[in-house]
């Protein structure tokens, strides 16, 4: 693609979103679904007017795009908010993954599908949407108990899926045994809070020191592209290592607290491009693949959600009118596990097939309809907060 070629396409993305994100408010439907909807609809999958060249940034826009969105979370780990909602917190995010694992590894089992396959999908359905969540809380203007800790929730729900992942490929028959799975698991979660914390601490007492209290914007760009870049050069988690660091920088900076709003002023062009490219990439196809037997796992991960959400915030002394919500306010799907079922498949050729289009139609559900349901929740607690 030549530079006139890019920059039209930037130009029209650019708009579209814009577009998107006034229908959105319009229509009292979440900005992400109205961006997935539009890429769908302009990507192969729809009209092809989406380049093949502009699909091939995904990738790189994804990563900085949750590493951001990593900052944020990290940043909301505050000690003053772990104190007053660390407990639920826990609560809630073990509960979340424990019942997805059971009850879709039991459920999926029961028709008769292997155990191990069943094991690794369970796993894999662990994973949720980081992005798409935060945005919804943002757009939704709540700050309340529940919001806060969802956005804990959020932060450390994949971390604890990855953990399980890592097991799951054990259990399921991986051939090289706990010490290789573990060795990578340690280096990819203790490399990733390394990194957090040797880019956190010292940004925590540098930034904002050129003009007193105020982080510039390229301290907030360099910070996290230095992160993500570093992270994809040691092999960690990019997704770790941003939220570590953003905890550290939340806690210590106490001369300032504008880092993040510097970071949120320039995150949206880049979910802007995200969004979209997420919408052109989804493969609707897998549908096809997937039979009765993906309909139930679809039907066991809703359920294990609603059951894990309202148990956990019940373990974590929540309120009672909350509690229901949690569940469907934790459904959506995206990236990370498409990422697990990649690694999955590569472990397990004979059922590569399967997961990909069990993991493919389950992203597209999810990451469509989980949006609507997180922004619904946020609304039905704040109407009885």
């Amino acid at each position: 693609m030549n530079v006139a070629g890019f920059l039209i396409t930037l130009g029209v993305l650019f708009l579209a979103g814009l577009a998107a994100d006034q229908l959105g408010l319009a229509t009292h439907v979440p900005r992400v679904t109205t961006l997935l909807f539009l890429g769908l609809i302009a990507g192969n999958a729809g009209m092809g007017l989406i380049p093949l060249d502009v699909v091939t940034w995904f990738d790189e826009v994804s990563i900085v795009a949750l590493t951001m969105v990593a900052f944020l979370l990290g940043g909301s780990l505050t000690r003053e908010n772990l104190v007053q909602h660390g407990r639920a917190i826990l609560a809630i995010s073990v509960s979340i993954v424990v019942a997805t694992v059971v009850i879709v590894s039991v459920g999926l089992t029961s028709i008769g599908l292997p155990p191990g396959l069943a094991l690794v999908l369970a796993a894999i359905a662990t994973a949720t949407a980081p992005a798409a969540m935060t945005d919804v809380i943002k757009q939704s203007g709540v700050s309340n108990t529940f919001t806060e800790t969802l956005k804990g929730v959020v932060a450390i729900d994949d971390a604890w899926g990855l953990i399980v992942f890592s097991i799951a490929l054990v259990l399921a028959g991986h051939t090289d045994g706990w010490a290789a799975v573990t060795a990578i698991a340690m280096w990819d979660f203790g490399g990733a809070i390394l990194l957090g914390i040797a880019l956190g601490v010292p940004s925590a007492f540098l930034t904002g020191r050129l003009k007193s209290g105020e982080p510039m914007q390229a301290e907030a760009v360099g910070i996290v592209f230095l992160t993500a870049g570093l992270a994809l050069w040691l092999e960690v988690s990019f997704l770790v290592a941003g939220m570590v660091a953003g905890a550290v920088i939340g806690n210590l900076a106490r001369h300032h607290d504008r880092a993040f709003h510097e970071i949120e002023h320039i995150q949206w062009p880049f979910m802007i491009l995200f969004f979209l490219l997420a919408g052109a990439t989804l493969d609707v196809e897998a549908f096809g693949l997937m039979g009765w037997a993906g309909v139930l796992f679809l039907i066991l991960r809703t359920g294990a959600r609603f059951v894990g959400g309202y148990f956990g915030a019940r373990l974590g002394g929540l309120p009672c009118h909350q509690s229901y919500w949690y569940g469907p306010a934790l459904l959506p799907q995206a990236g990370v596990a498409v990422g697990m079922a990649l690694v999955a498949g590569e472990q397990f050729p004979n059922w590569a097939a399967s997961i990909m289009a069990y993991t493919l139609a389950s992203t597209v559900v999810f990451e469509v309809l989980g949006p609507p349901l997180t922004l619904m929740s946020i609304r039905r607690t704040a109407d009885k907060a």
